[in-house]
């Protein structure tokens, strides 16, 4: 397999072996674009009990994501606009918006713990979607107790408080040598402080001094505006055609590069 590393090789040889035990546990879901694309979605999805790190390691590594305790891919008709993308956090490079994120935010207090419904939480993340998705009916305890908290990977939360107060929280989930970026949501009031990108760069420190190799950012749709300012984390990966294709720094229409 050409310009794929013996990593993605080995885990493609090792997927192989684990999905025809799997395949019959698997349904397609049809759905609304979650994204409000104007093609349907069709999700391809399956029901989990605890799984070993190496087996979500698997799952991660040729594109699925976790919702809840569900682990699902995307099949929908006529659309492949879902692209799964990851760092590698001992390759990144940061451009100059991301050095101005780090500086602005350096008042931002980090902190770590296990997800948890708590009424701070709660009321933060209601006001997130009732600012930036109104059209959805939508619902914070929902998230935490259908999406969020699962019972087959070991997760935590990344809260990013100023002056005590939360504005932000994102929530991953951990194994040995990955991290998986589940959700981010945070206080629209100091979007000014482009806290989605401060996020990112915490995990990739995160994953720089826990020394894992992996980060999982899920999807990369170019047409979003919430979901495409992943790719000026470079260079990320992105998984097309059953393969993670590196792709480099991002240039505007002049040639010249961004950040």
């Amino acid at each position: 397999m050409k310009n794929v590393s013996l990593y993605d090789q080995q885990c493609a040889r090792d997927f192989e072996l684990i999905r025809p035990q799997m395949v019959d546990y698997f349904a397609e879901i049809a759905a609304d674009c979650p994204y409000h694309l104007p093609e349907s979605a069709l999700f391809y999805q399956a029901l989990f009990a605890p799984l070993s790190d190496r087996v979500m390691e698997l799952f991660l590594a040729f594109g699925y994501r976790r919702n809840g305790n569900c682990l699902y891919t995307m099949h929908c008709p006529g659309c492949s606009s879902c692209i799964p993308i990851r760092l590698h956090p001992g390759e990144m490079e940061y451009n100059r918006n991301q050095r101005r994120v780090l500086k602005k935010n350096q008042d931002i207090d980090i902190r770590f713990g296990p997800i948890e419904a708590s009424e701070e939480s709660v009321a933060l993340c209601e006001k997130f979607l009732r600012n930036r998705y109104p059209q959805k009916n939508n619902d914070a305890t929902a998230y935490y107790e259908g999406f969020f908290c699962n019972t087959i990977v070991t997760g935590m939360e990344i809260q990013f408080r100023l002056q005590n107060t939360l504005v932000g929280t994102c929530i991953v989930d951990l194994g040995q040598n990955w991290m998986n970026a589940v959700y981010f949501y945070f206080d629209p009031d100091h979007a000014s402080r482009s806290l989605g990108t401060f996020n990112i760069l915490t995990m990739v420190k995160t994953c720089l001094e826990l020394d894992i190799s992996y980060l999982y950012l899920g999807y990369y749709i170019e047409e979003v505006a919430a979901m495409n300012y992943k790719k000026h984390f470079t260079p990320h990966y992105l998984f097309l055609n059953d393969t993670w294709q590196k792709r480099e720094k991002v240039k505007n229409k002049a040639g010249a590069e961004k950040g």
